[in-house]
């Protein structure tokens, strides 16, 4: 549905986006990650139009952007960080200006009803936007990027500025579009996008630093994992069985959390996968029941943080070795 391939894009001696390749399959839900500067807005503004690349290309459903950019435009709903809105417009005035520019040709009242009717702003289509909360003009933000059902969906930070409230509303209603659109959804709420992306693109520094599936991205940070195991049994014995399990980097001691049982964490090694070779150990023990075992994961905050640093570190590396 979506294809960068090798996209750059500089600015005098600033090479705001240095070579990033990934796509987004038909009907995903795409976070699009990076710190401040990092290359996000202006790859989005490549993909919808509004700047030119130094090189690479962008296609939306097969069409690139650069060659056939009217109808790459029509394949794609945007929804910028600041909405482009009118404010002295009702949004009904709004709507139905908006359906003229893109020159749609659905029935255009029963059209924009039905897209008042999915962000749920019925309610005030008469009233004039600037009249409006932030969380409703965010709305009619999200409705001028429906019309004409384009199939291609890309929101640039759509919950900035709203309340907790707001925030899971509009975190619901993407949700619901991801239903029937393929969308690429840029933010800095991270708990957002592990609650509605399928995958997650991480850039920083114009560099694409990851690409993967929401479940495997810990995986692909951190390859080995960690465990919490609450086990019965003499602490000695216990941590023989344990250091034997094959797949097992190491052991340590948490304490006592209950009278009878002792708590371990316990490393496996990369991209190995200790927890059935440890209850067969612990089973053939016969005297050590596995009372609780949990996963100590990094949360995305984390693997965000560790992605990023990591990324710098390189960069300096490299300018160390060219000097």
């Amino acid at each position: 549905m979506i294809e960068i391939n090798e996209l750059t894009k500089v600015f005098g001696a600033n090479r705001a986006v240095d070579n990033v390749t990934f796509s987004v399959e038909p009907g995903e839900i795409m976070g699009f990650l990076g710190p401040n500067g990092a290359g996000k807005s202006t790859t989005l503004n490549i993909l919808t139009g509004y700047l030119s690349a130094t090189s690479g290309n962008c296609k939306v459903n097969g069409v690139d952007i650069l060659e056939n950019p009217i109808e790459a435009k029509r394949q794609i709903g945007f929804l910028p960080e600041q909405p482009p809105l009118y404010m002295d417009m009702t949004v009904k005035e709004y709507l139905r200006f908006v359906y003229d520019l893109k020159g749609c040709r659905l029935p255009r009242d029963q059209h924009i009803r039905e897209k008042c009717d999915v962000v749920k702003i019925g309610d005030v289509y008469d009233r004039i936007i600037g009249n409006l909360s932030k969380g409703y003009k965010q709305r009619v933000g999200i409705a001028q990027a429906l019309i004409g059902d384009p199939p291609v969906l890309i929101f640039d930070e759509p919950t900035v500025g709203l309340d907790p409230k707001q925030i899971i509303e509009i975190r619901n209603l993407i949700r619901v579009l991801g239903q029937k659109h393929t969308i690429i959804l840029s933010t800095h709420i991270l708990p957002e996008v592990q609650a509605v992306c399928d995958r997650i693109v991480v850039i920083n520094k114009g560099k694409l630093v990851a690409n993967e599936k929401t479940e495997n991205l810990v995986t692909a940070v951190d390859g080995s994992r960690k465990l919490i195991a609450k086990i019965v049994g003499r602490e000695e014995d216990v941590l023989k069985v344990l250091r034997n399990v094959p797949g097992v980097k190491s052991v340590d001691v948490l304490g006592k959390r209950d009278t009878d049982s002792v708590s371990y964490l316990i490393e496996s090694e990369d991209r190995v996968d200790i927890r059935k070779p440890l209850f067969y150990a612990l089973s053939a023990s016969g005297n050590m029941p596995l009372i609780g075992l949990e996963g100590m994961e990094l949360s995305l905050e984390d693997i965000f943080i560790r992605l990023v640093s990591e990324n710098r570190k390189a960069a300096r590396g490299t300018k160390g070795g060219k000097s």
